[in-house]
């Protein structure tokens, strides 16, 4: 019916490429548009101005002998203006775009490691976008982003690089539990040396005690029982603990004690020793 009555529609996104005899005419732009076909007007095509993208998969080498797949996805879209020069010039744009692409990804990559091509994609992405918009400028297009989605190396490679970073892992995390079980130990050694330092005080207390008890009993004997000297007062207190020993292991069915040397008579020579021992402490004390 369009045609019957010379007229066109062209949707809104869109442009028409009018031609008269085969020969470019104009461009038509959205909305009821006048072709007479009587006098060889006709539409040629049409041109969407909507954005487009376009996912571009590279394969190549880094610098250190990696393969990866780099996915370069491209944004573009047909400049109004220039509307004739996108539908004349180019019969394949997408394969134009890609080519592009592979040029230049396949001249950056080559130069960096592979750790640097993940760092450096960015400046990757621009490479191409800038590659890209002066080559397709010029054909009608407009390329508005390019981005590096994906950068995919071998999957050998992949989980070489993935045991590297566990490895890593595991002996940072060793280092921080062989510092944890260091500082626990240092702590422990500390924590032994304060309660035997604190028990050693305790026990010399207790010794100072009991020979000042002894001397204060054997003084306070000595003067309340005439004809008694210091020395038969200790030797009767040893006795009398001699037996209360002899009592306290003999009344347990349990004991497995042996007091050596056994009888009366070793008293004392134990008693000697014992105050020896006093007699020196009490001289340490006064110095």
């Amino acid at each position: 019916m369009g045609n019957l009555l010379c007229c066109v529609l062209v949707k809104q996104s869109d442009v028409a490429i009018k031609e008269r005899f085969g020969k470019f005419q104009k461009v038509l732009n959205p909305g009821l548009q006048f072709v007479p076909w009587v006098i060889g007007d006709y539409v040629a095509g049409h041109l969407t101005l909507r954005l487009q993208q376009l996912d571009v998969q590279c394969e190549t080498k880094t610098k250190d002998n990696v393969f990866v797949t780099v996915v370069a996805s491209i944004q573009y879209r047909v400049l109004v203006d220039k509307a004739s020069d996108a539908f004349y010039r180019l019969s394949n744009p997408t394969s134009q775009i890609k080519a592009y692409v592979f040029d230049v990804i396949r001249a950056c990559v080559p130069k960096l490691n592979l750790d640097d091509v993940f760092e450096q994609k960015n400046e990757i992405a621009k490479s191409v976008e800038e590659e890209l918009d002066k080559a397709m400028t010029a054909y009608g297009y407009e390329i508005l982003q390019t981005l590096i989605i994906d950068i995919e190396p071998d999957q050998q490679v992949k989980r070489a690089m993935n045991e590297i970073n566990a490895a890593a892992r595991m002996r940072v995390a060793a280092n921080e539990k062989a510092e944890a079980e260091k500082i626990i130990q240092i702590k422990r050694a500390e924590g032994e040396a304060e309660s035997k330092y604190l028990s050693g005080l305790g026990i010399a207390r207790q010794r100072q005690a009991i020979v000042d008890g002894l001397r204060d009993s054997v003084l306070g004997f000595a003067g309340n029982v005439p004809g008694t000297s210091a020395k038969d007062v200790l030797d009767m207190v040893m006795m009398t603990q001699y037996f209360d020993t002899m009592r306290d292991i003999g009344a347990s069915s349990k004991s497995s004690s042996v007091f050596i040397p056994h009888g009366p008579g070793a008293v004392a020579d134990v008693a000697a020793q014992i105050r020896n021992g006093l007699l020196q402490a009490q001289h340490q004390t006064n110095a």
